[in-house]
C-alpha cells in the first residue's frame, strides 16, 4: 500500500493504548497520526503525558513522543484528524457508549477494546477466525446511526481467547457443556508488579465481572445475525471461575468439555492445528500463520515458554486427556494484553480494511 490510513488511539496513555502503540510503530498498513486521552493529558506531548508510566517492555516509539495529547472529548477536532480510531478508553460504560458512538456519527470507524458495546445488539463483536461474518450487521448500525462510513465494531474479553478458538476448532463434535476456570495476568487489569505489589506471590479469587463475560461472551460470537442484530447462540452451556494469578502477562485455562459426538484425541488434536481462517487466507499483516497449535509436552503451554507464540497473536494448547467425569480436559494459554486486547483489535481493523468498511476519508 502507497499510502497508510491515518489512525487515532482513544485513551492513548493507558496500557492498553500503549499496547496499541507498540503494535502499529512499522504497520505496513496503518500510521498512528493522533493520540488523545483524558483532558489532564490534553495539551502535552504524548512523551509528557504518559511520564514514568510507560509500561510496555519496549521502548516508546519515536513516531509519538512528540505528538501532542489531544482532549479524547473534542470529538469533532480528533475525528478530523484521521481515517479511523481504536478506542482503549477509561470511563464508565455509559460514557463509552456515548462517545464511541459520537466519532462513528462523525463517519470516523471505530474499533473498540473495551466491553461497552459488546452487547449493542448491531454491534459486531468479532475474533477474525471465528466470525468475520458478523461485520455485515455493520450495515444495520450505520441506518441506526445515519452514517455512510462511521460505525463501532469491538473484540471480545481477554480471557476467552484461551479457550473459544479451541471450541470453535472443534464444533464439528458438538460440545455442549464447558467448564473452564482461568488463571488471568495482572495486565488485564492494567497493572504491572510495579503498580500492584500486593500481587506478588499472591493470588485473589475475584475479578469483578469476568465470569458473565466468560460464559456468555462465546456464545455471541457463534451467533447469527437475525433481522439485522446478532441474536446469541443457546449451546454449548459454559461455566466459569476467573482468578488473577502473579504473571505480568498471558491468560491460562483449565477446561472440561463435553461432547455429543464423541471424538478421538487425535481428531480433536488434528482439528486444532488444522484451524484457520479469513485473516490466514488473506495474510493479513498482523495474522498468526498457526493459529492454534498443540503442544505434546506434559508441561505445556508455561507463561514463561508460550506466551509470545507468533507474536502474542496465536493460542498454545496443551494437556488434552480423556477426563473420568467429562469426555476431555486441556489447558489453553493466550497473551490477554496482545491476541486478547489491542492486536485483537488491529486484526479485526486489517480485517475491515481489506474488506472495504474501513477505507481513507479523502
Amino acid at each position: 500500500m502507497s499510502q497508510k490510513l491515518k489512525v487515532g488511539i482513544l485513551g492513548a496513555t493507558g496500557m492498553v493504548g500503549q499496547r496499541f502503540i507498540s503494535l502499529l510503530e512499522d504497520h505496513p498498513w496503518f500510521e498512528v497520526v493522533t493520540v488523545a486521552a483524558s483532558p489532564r493529558s490534553a495539551g502535552k506531548t504524548y512523551e509528557e503525558a504518559v511520564g514514568g508510566r510507560w509500561k510496555m517492555t519496549t521502548p516508546m516509539p519515536e513516531g509519538v513522543k512528540k505528538l501532542e495529547v489531544l482532549n479524547v472529548n473534542e470529538v469533532e477536532k480528533v475525528a478530523a484528524t484521521v481515517d479511523f480510531v481504536f478506542s482503549a478508553v477509561d470511563m464508565t460504560k455509559e460514557e463509552i457508549k456515548a462517545i464511541e458512538e459520537a466519532y462513528a456519527k462523525t463517519e470516523t470507524p471505530v474499533v473498540s477494546n473495551n466491553s461497552a458495546h459488546r452487547w449493542t445488539p448491531d454491534v459486531p463483536m468479532v475474533v477474525p477466525e471465528i466470525n468475520p461474518e458478523h461485520f455485515k450487521v455493520i450495515e444495520f448500525q450505520k441506518k441506526r446511526l445515519g452514517t455512510t462510513r462511521g460505525f463501532v465494531a469491538v473484540k471480545p474479553n481477554c480471557s476467552i481467547q484461551s479457550y473459544a478458538p479451541v471450541l470453535t476448532a472443534w464444533k464439528e463434535f458438538e460440545p455442549y457443556e464447558v467448564v473452564a476456570t482461568t488463571y488471568q495476568a495482572i495486565s488485564g487489569a492494567g497493572k504491572t508488579f510495579k503498580d500492584w505489589p500486593e500481587m506478588e506471590g499472591n493470588i485473589i479469587p475475584y475479578i469483578g465481572g469476568e465470569e458473565e463475560k466468560s460464559e456468555q461472551e462465546p456464545l455471541r460470537l457463534w451467533g447469527k445475525i437475525e433481522d439485522g442484530v446478532i441474536k446469541k447462540a443457546e449451546s454449548p452451556v459454559i461455566t466459569t471461575q476467573c482468578i488473577r494469578v502473579p504473571v505480568l502477562n498471558g491468560h491460562t485455562a483449565a477446561v472440561f468439555v463435553k461432547f455429543k459426538k464423541k471424538p478421538t484425541k487425535e481428531q480433536l488434536i488434528e482439528k486444532l492445528k488444522a484451524f484457520s481462517g479469513l485473516p490466514q487466507e488473506l495474510q493479513l499483516p498482523s495474522a498468526p500463520e498457526q493459529f492454534i497449535r498443540y503442544l505434546e509436552e506434559d508441561n505445556r503451554p508455561q507463561v514463561a515458554m508460550d506466551v509470545d507464540y507468533e507474536n502474542g497473536m496465536g493460542v498454545s494448547v496443551g494437556r488434552l486427556r480423556e477426563d473420568t467425569v467429562y469426555d476431555y480436559k486441556f489447558v489453553g494459554l493466550s497473551h490477554n494484553t496482545v491476541r486478547g486486547a489491542a492486536g485483537g483489535a488491529v486484526l479485526c481493523a486489517e480485517l475491515l480494511k481489506a474488506q472495504g468498511y474501513i477505507q481513507a476519508k479523502e
